[in-house]
C-alpha cells in the first residue's frame, strides 16, 4: 500500500544529539575507583579489562556507551532537485564553447524524457556512454568554473521545498546528510556544499593533464552506490540499520535496502511497486523553490565564521565594560 508522508515523520530518536565533530568516538564510560573486589578476584577483574578491550575495538554504532551516528542519504535529480543534474548545464556549456547546438537540443530531449518517465538501467548506460563522449578532451577547470557561476541560477530554483524541509531535519536530528549521485562531481559537489551536505558521493571522470579523457574512474551507479555508504558507514560510524536514504529510481533499489529506513521519493512506477510490496514510505515532492529564501539558514556563515564573530563581539564587550568603568573610576 502507498503512503505519502512529509517531512515531519522524521524520527528524532536516541541519536538525535548530532556529534561536534565529525568521525569522533562516542563518549566512553567514565573512570571509577578501585573497588576491593576487584583485588580480591583478579580473575574477574582481568575478564573485565579483557571485556573493556574488546568494546573499545568495536565500531562505533556497536559500543555500549554513546549513541550511534546515523546519517541520510539522497539521490540527487528528482529527488532533491527537480531536473536532471547532468543535464542541466548544457545552455552554459554551450554557451561557453563546449558543446555546440545539436548537443543542447539533444540534452533538451533528454531532460524531458527524464522528467516525464524516469530513467531505467538501459536509458542509464545510454546516457553515461553519451555523456562520457560528450566531455572528452574539456578542460576540467572551465566546467568548473562554469559550474560555479551558473550554480545559483540553474540549481536554487529548482530544489524541492519538501527535501529542504527533511534535510534540515535530519540536521537538528544530529544526522550527517550525504548526497549520493550518479551524475559528475564537478557538478554534485558545488550542489553538495549549497545545501550544507556534509559528505558527497558522486561519479568521478578520469583526469590526463587537466582535461577529461572520456572514461570513468568510478561510476556511482547501483550496488556501486550501497558499495560506497558502507564504506562511508565503515569511515564515519554509521550505524547503517538506524540511517535513512531516499530516491526516486529503480536503480537505486541497493542504496535503499542498504539502509534501516528507505523511502521512495517522486518512485518511477518501477520503484512504486517494490515501495508497496515492502512497505516503504512513499514521498510526493513537487514544489521547487528558491533555498535562499526558502531556508536562509542554509546560506547562513559556517561555524568558524559565527565563532570568530562572537569573540570578536565580547572582546569589544570587555573593553567598552574596561573603558566604562575607568571613566567611573576617581581621581586619585
Amino acid at each position: 500500500m502507498d503512503t505519502t508522508e512529509n517531512a515531519d515523520a522524521v524520527d528524532r530518536g536516541p541519536d538525535s544529539a548530532r556529534a561536534a565533530t565529525p568521525g569522533a568516538a562516542p563518549t566512553g564510560p567514565a573512570e571509577r575507583p578501585n573497588d576491593p573486589a576487584d583485588e580480591a578476584d583478579p580473575t574477574a577483574a582481568e575478564a573485565e579489562d579483557d571485556a573493556g578491550a574488546e568494546d573499545a575495538d568495536r565500531p562505533a554504532p556497536l559500543r555500549a556507551y554513546g549513541a550511534p551516528r546515523t546519517a541520510a542519504f539522497f539521490d540527487l535529480d528528482k529527488t532533491i532537485i527537480a531536473k536532471s543534474s547532468a543535464l542541466a548545464f548544457s545552455r552554459p556549456f554551450y554557451q561557453g564553447g563546449l558543446i555546440n547546438r545539436r548537443a543542447v537540443l539533444k540534452s533538451a530531449y533528454a531532460q524531458f524524457v527524464f522528467l516525464v518517465g524516469g530513467a531505467d538501467h538501459d536509458q542509464m548506460e545510454k546516457m553515461r556512454q553519451y555523456l562520457s563522449a560528450l566531455t572528452r578532451g574539456w578542460n576540467v577547470q572551465q566546467v568548473r568554473e562554469i559550474v560555479s557561476e551558473t550554480l545559483h541560477e540553474l540549481i536554487d530554483p529548482i530544489i524541492y521545498d519538501e527535501a529542504a524541509s527533511l534535510i534540515e531535519q535530519h540536521h537538528a536530528a544530529g544526522r550527517d546528510v550525504v548526497i549520493v549521485s550518479s551524475s559528475g562531481s564537478e557538478v554534485v559537489e558545488p550542489i553538495g556544499r549549497l545545501l550544507g551536505a556534509d559528505h558527497v558521493i558522486a561519479t568521478r571522470l578520469k583526469v590526463e593533464n587537466g582535461c577529461y579523457t572520456g572514461e570513468i574512474d568510478y561510476y556511482a551507479y547501483a550496488e556501486n552506490k550501497a558499495a560506497a555508504i558502507r564504506e562511508l558507514a565503515a569511515e564515519q560510524g554509521y550505524d547503517l540499520a538506524a540511517s535513512y536514504a531516499y530516491s526516486d529510481s529503480s536503480t537505486d533499489l541497493p542504496l535503499l535496502e542498504a539502509v534501516g529506513h528507505p523511502s521512495a521519493v517522486n518512485p518511477d512506477r518501477a520503484l512504486r511497486k517494490e515501495a508497496a510490496a515492502r512497505e516503504w514510505p512513499v514521498l510526493v515532492f513537487n514544489r521547487p523553490v528558491e533555498l535562499h529564501s526558502r531556508l536562509p539558514e542554509f546560506s547562513a556563515p559556517s561555524r568558524p565564521v559565527l565563532l570568530a564573530v562572537a569573540l570578536g563581539t565580547a572582546a569589544i564587550t570587555a573593553g567598552l565594560f574596561w573603558y566604562s568603568a575607568k571613566r567611573r573610576r576617581p581621581a586619585v
